[in-house]
């Protein structure tokens, strides 16, 4: 999103921090649940750095990396989308810590993320009274909205591995069900007017597990129900057309803002 629009800023505002909801945002945000799934899967296991290992050195990236959003004072496509990436592996890997190392069961971490994303939210209306992402222009609203989108990832993947694997769906039905869900919000939003402040959320948490069930399927092995393309190519092609959509972001901002 470009600078516009908001006319002259209060003392301690930001221009908003956050791209319009378009196609490309829900096509690259897909992309990034997916990025999320198999990076998470390829740092872990293939290049052997264990889940332990793995959740420090993304930990440590994604501080470093948010720090840098914050800071900015305005969207910037590059930072935005780079952040949105590593909350996905950081939100992936913490589910992947509860269950795996912590023991804790998958509905029991379904519910648990479910009540703290909840409370997320009851915490932002309450201070701020509104949940949209098109005011996003104080740092306060901003550390809410990550803690946010923290929890919509966390929360996504417990939910998806718990239809994957506990409901026994398999990676395909998987994506298909939540693809569904995805498509049904869409035309609660568009067909019936439902409220679009609860339909962009419902549908950002329902994303997580449609592109984790998505990377799921393209990069596990045929004989665990995927096609087998592996994490390295998985993440390296969805990565590139992050990439490539991002890219054109900018140059399209900058365009913009020659000829403003």
């Amino acid at each position: 999103m470009s600078a516009t629009t908001l006319g002259p800023r209060a003392a301690g505002t930001l221009l908003n921090k956050v791209p319009e909801v378009t196609l490309a945002f829900w096509v690259i945000k897909i992309l990034a649940t997916t990025v999320g799934e198999t990076g998470a899967d390829f740092l872990s296991v293939t290049l052997g750095f264990g889940l332990g290992g793995t959740s420090v050195v993304m930990a440590a990236l994604l501080a470093a990396i948010l720090w840098m959003q914050v800071r900015a004072d305005r969207y910037v496509p590059v930072i935005y989308w780079l952040t949105t990436v590593m909350v996905s592996v950081v939100g992936t890997l913490i589910t992947d810590n509860m269950v795996d190392n912590l023991g804790v069961p998958l509905p029991a971490a379904t519910a648990g993320f479910a009540i703290g994303l909840a409370v997320t939210f009851a915490a932002w209306y309450a201070v701020e009274r509104t949940l949209s992402i098109h005011t996003i222009v104080t740092r306060r609203r901003e550390g809410f909205y990550w803690a946010t989108i923290l929890f919509t990832f966390a929360l996504g993947t417990a939910a998806g591995d718990l239809v994957a694997e506990r409901l026994a769906l398999g990676y395909g039905l998987s994506a298909v069900m939540f693809g569904a869900l995805i498509a049904a919000v869409t035309l609660a939003h568009y067909g019936f007017r439902a409220g679009a402040v609860l339909c962009f959320w419902i549908a950002y948490v329902l994303t997580r597990p449609f592109g984790a069930s998505l990377g799921d399927l393209l990069s596990q092995a045929p004989a665990d129900g995927g096609f087998g393309l592996g994490t390295v190519g998985t993440s390296a092609v969805f990565l590139t057309v992050i990439g490539a959509l991002v890219f054109r972001m900018v140059r399209t901002a900058r365009l913009a803002e020659q000829r403003a």
